[in-house]
């Protein structure tokens, strides 16, 4: 009886254990991949080295910032169409971008992808 005890005490301990490494494991886990995230956000290069490549994107009057982000990444614009729509989202130009048809080039940011969207063109000034 003593030496039952004495084992489900030890499988206890060891379980314990075994969850709370786990625990650990899962939030060392998640912490990193926030950073990670976090750390794209402000830091995302271009796709390309200048000169890169011109690509026509047209954004629609209605789009929300995922689409927006969905539609850079199938132009293969940005690498991640979410990691576009977030820094969309909390840069200065969440509300500012404007319909219509940009030419952007894959040696851009995308900060500087935002400002040229931002803008207001000539034609619809007149």
């Amino acid at each position: 009886m003593k030496n039952s005890k004495i084992i489900l005490n030890v499988l206890s301990s060891a379980l314990s254990m075994l969850i709370m490494v786990l625990a650990a494991f899962i939030i060392l886990r998640a912490g990193n991949v926030a950073y990670d995230l976090g750390y794209r956000i402000f830091t995302e290069p271009a796709l390309e080295e200048a000169p890169g490549q011109d690509k026509s994107v047209q954004v629609r009057k209605g789009m929300n910032v995922l689409e927006i982000g969905t539609l850079l990444e199938e132009k293969r614009l940005v690498d991640s169409g979410l990691l576009f729509a977030i820094q969309l989202q909390i840069s200065d130009y969440k509300d500012k971008i404007k319909a219509g048809t940009y030419t952007l080039n894959t040696s851009q940011t995308a900060k500087e992808m935002m400002q040229v969207m931002a803008e207001e063109n000539e034609e619809e000034q007149e």
